[in-house]
Order: structure tokens, then C-alpha cells, then sequence
């Protein structure tokens, strides 16, 4: 069972791992975005991370909702909309929990990738974090439905979320930014995809 300090710990985690590969993911995006990615996010992150200790006597759903509105107003460029929206559609699949099954886990991650598409307007295949998400999310589902704990399904999502990066410097980008560079986005990783990677390995090493 996942506990709300324990989700308090996973988003924590992920805003130190944000912070940390900033410099990285801002590289990422020079090459074929607006070269704002890793500082962004890591601005939006650290705001949630001021937020927090007000979060911390909410249910599940709750601090998940606090986490997406924050990422909503203080990132710029596509990334704050898209990560926020994820937070409040996976906040709304747990609301009113304290604890989350395997399962609820599961669906979260369902909800949050479901609330990307929508405001994306993207699918899986168009060189975006949706390329890292859709095959973890699979994975997971997959590890859990064959009986793994969460922890064992959980790094095989993040096994197939680093595939799915890996794979979008073989694709052309049809969304976005990277979109206007055409045939000449083969060849650069998605900075989305590694974002989304780095997130899932953050919640892994909570667990």
C-alpha cells in the first residue's frame, strides 16, 4: 500500500532528480525545442516543493490535485500545462484515498497519461513524453496483472519508459516545437521522454 507521506516522498524525489538533470534536459531541448525544458520544469518542481508541507494532512487525491495546479502556474512553455494536467487527472482518480493499491497506482498513471493526450492532443509515436509514458504504463500493467509487487512491475515500466526515449531519436516529431525542425528532429531524444523517464525511476526509488 501506497500512504499519502509516501506520495509526499515520491513527488519530493522527483523534484531533487528534476533539479539535478536540469542542465541535461535543457541541452536536450536546445537541440530541437525552445532550450527552456529542464529549467522549467525544475522551477515548477521547486515551487512544489515550497507547497508541500501544506499538502501533507490531505488525502492522496488531494496533494496530487495541489501538485498539478502548482506546475500549471508556475511552469511556462508546453511542459507545465501537459505535467500539470497529468497531476490533476491522476489526483482525481484518487480522490479521497489515503492509501493506494497496486491497481489504484496503476490507474493513476492511466488517468495521468489520459489527461496528457487530451491537452497534447498527441498519441504515442509523435517524438513526445507520451513515447516514454504509454510503454511504462503498459509494462505496468502487464507486471501487476502476472502477479509482481509494485516495486518489481514498477522497474519494468521504468525498463520500458528508457526504451521509449531511446526510440524517439529514431522518429520524426509532429508536435510541438520539435515539429518545425521536420526530418530534422532524427536523431535527438526527446526532452519530454527523458523527463517523464526521470520521474518514473524518482517514484521507483521511494519504493
Amino acid at each position: 500500500m501506497i500512504d499519502a507521506k509516501k506520495i509526499i516522498a515520491m513527488v519530493e524525489a522527483i523534484a531533487k532528480k528534476i533539479e539535478s538533470e536540469k542542465d541535461f534536459l535543457t541541452q536536450l531541448d536546445n537541440e530541437i525545442g525552445d532550450g527552456d525544458h529542464g529549467i522549467n520544469l525544475a522551477r515548477g518542481f521547486k515551487s512544489v516543493e515550497e507547497k508541500l508541507p501544506g499538502l501533507e494532512d490531505k488525502d492522496i487525491g488531494a496533494i496530487l490535485k495541489g501538485v498539478g495546479t502548482q506546475l500549471v502556474s508556475t511552469v511556462g512553455g508546453a511542459s507545465g500545462p501537459l505535467y500539470g494536467t497529468a497531476f490533476m487527472k491522476a489526483g482525481n482518480a484518487c480522490k479521497g484515498k489515503t492509501e493506494l493499491t497496486d491497481a489504484d497506482f496503476a490507474s493513476a498513471l492511466e488517468a495521468a497519461i489520459g489527461g496528457i493526450k487530451m491537452r497534447g492532443k498527441a498519441e504515442e509515436g509523435e517524438k513526445t513524453m507520451l513515447d516514454a509514458l504509454c510503454p511504462a504504463c503498459r509494462a505496468l500493467k502487464e507486471g501487476l496483472d502476472s502477479g509482481k509487487e509494485l516495486k518489481e512491475a514498477l522497474a519494468a515500466a521504468v525498463d520500458a519508459a528508457a526504451k521509449g526515449m531511446e526510440h524517439t531519436k529514431t522518429i520524426i516529431a509532429t508536435k510541438g516545437r520539435a515539429s518545425y525542425l521536420g526530418e530534422r528532429s532524427i536523431g535527438h531524444q526527446d526532452p519530454g521522454a527523458t523527463s517523464s523517464l526521470y520521474m518514473l525511476q524518482a517514484m521507483l526509488d521511494c519504493l
